[in-house]
C-alpha cells in the first residue's frame, strides 16, 4: 500500500513523480498539456496524463495526500517578457488555488523560476502566498539550486511549500554538494551531436577553458564562458547554446541526467522533444530533498487521522 497519494500537475516528464517515489508516494492524477511529454509520462510511469488543467473539474480528481504543481514559468521568466499575471499562462496558477480548494491535501509543494521572487517588486509572489495562505495553508518559500543538491547544473529555483497545519515550522534541505560533471558525460557519443569544424574552430579562438570537461556557454551578445557544470538547461536553445569542451552538443540522456533523471527513464520521443521535456523539467534531486523534509514535518506537526502514513525516510 502507497505510503501516500499524490497528484501531478503541470507535470512535464515527471520530475516530482520522481521524487514522490522515492518515499513511496502513489500518483492518482496528473496533467500537462504537451503531447510528447504525457506520452513519455505513460510510457514511464504507466498513467496517462490528462491535458488542458483549465478542463480539469476538481472534483472528478481521486483524493490525494500530497499536490506538486510546476507551474507555467514563462510569464516569470527572464527569458520570456515577465508579465506575471498579465500573461495567460501566469493565470494557470488560479487552478491550482482551485484544485486546492476542492481537496485541501495535506501538503503542496511548487516550483517556479527564480525571479518569481523578484517580479513586479515582489507583488506578484504575495498575490500568490496570499491565495494559498487564504486556503488556510502556512507556507514557506526558498530560492534553491540545483548545484547545491548533487547535480552539475546552475538551475535556480523558488520552491514553495505549504502545509494544511498553522503550527507547521519548516525548514528547507541544507546544501549537499555538486555532483560531478564528468559523471553525467557519456563516453560514446554519436556524431551528429558534434558541431561542425567551422564553429568548433570559431570556439576555440574565442576561448580558452580552465576547465576539463567544461560545458561552453555562449550567451546572445557573443560571449564564450565555461564552467565545471552546467548552466541551467532552457525548453528551447539548450542545444544550441551550451557545448561540451567547445566541440559538442548535449545528448539527451545527459540533459536527462542533469536534472536527476535516472538513466532507467526510457527515452521514447525524439530527440528534439526529449531537449525540451528536459529543459521544462523540475531537478529530481533538489525536490527530493525538499519532500524529505517536507513528509518529516507533517509527520511531526500534523494530525493525519490516518490519512498519512510513516513514509521510509
Amino acid at each position: 500500500m502507497a505510503e501516500f497519494t499524490f497528484v501531478d500537475l503541470f507535470c512535464g516528464i515527471g520530475g516530482f513523480h520522481q521524487a514522490a517515489i522515492k518515499f513511496g508516494g502513489e500518483c492518482v492524477f496528473a496533467c500537462d498539456i504537451d503531447e510528447s511529454a504525457r506520452a513519455a509520462y505513460y510510457a514511464n510511469y504507466g498513467i496517462m496524463p490528462e491535458g488542458d488543467i483549465t478542463k480539469t473539474n476538481p472534483v472528478d480528481i481521486p483524493h490525494y495526500d500530497v499536490l506538486f504543481a510546476g507551474f507555467p514559468c514563462q510569464p516569470f521568466s527572464i527569458m520570456g517578457n515577465r508579465l506575471g499575471f498579465n500573461d495567460m499562462r501566469g493565470t494557470l496558477f488560479f487552478n491550482i488555488i482551485t484544485i486546492l480548494k476542492e481537496n485541501q491535501p495535506k501538503l503542496f509543494i511548487l516550483e517556479n523560476v527564480k525571479q518569481l521572487v523578484g517580479h513586479n517588486n515582489g507583488k506578484t509572489l504575495r498575490s500568490i502566498l496570499g491565495a494559498l495562505e487564504n486556503l488556510g495553508y502556512k507556507t514557506f518559500h526558498k530560492v534553491l539550486n540545483a548545484l547545491d543538491f548533487g547535480l552539475p547544473q546552475k538551475r535556480e529555483r523558488t520552491i514553495i511549500v505549504g502545509f494544511d497545519n498553522l503550527n507547521a515550522d519548516f525548514c528547507f534541505p541544507a546544501p549537499q554538494g555538486r555532483g560531478s560533471l564528468d559523471g553525467i558525460l557519456e563516453k560514446d557519443v554519436d556524431a551528429k551531436h558534434f558541431v561542425s569544424d567551422h564553429i568548433s574552430r570559431k570556439r576555440m579562438q574565442a576561448h580558452k577553458s580552465a576547465f576539463s570537461p567544461g560545458i561552453w556557454h555562449e550567451n546572445k551578445s557573443g560571449h564564450i564562458s565555461s564552467y565545471p557544470f552546467s548552466c541551467a538547461l532552457r525548453a528551447g536553445a539548450s542545444y544550441n547554446y551550451l557545448l561540451v569542451d567547445g566541440r559538442r552538443r548535449l545528448t539527451p540522456r545527459e540533459m536527462l541526467r542533469l536534472q536527476g533523471f535516472p538513466d532507467s527513464f526510457e527515452i521514447i520521443c525524439t530527440d528534439s522533444q526529449t531537449r525540451k521535456q528536459a529543459g521544462n523539467a523540475v531537478p529530481v534531486n533538489m525536490v527530493s530533498a525538499v519532500l524529505k523534509e517536507a513528509l518529516k514535518e507533517l509527520q511531526r506537526s500534523s494530525k493525519t487521522n490516518g490519512k498519512l502514513k510513516q513514509a521510509s525516510l
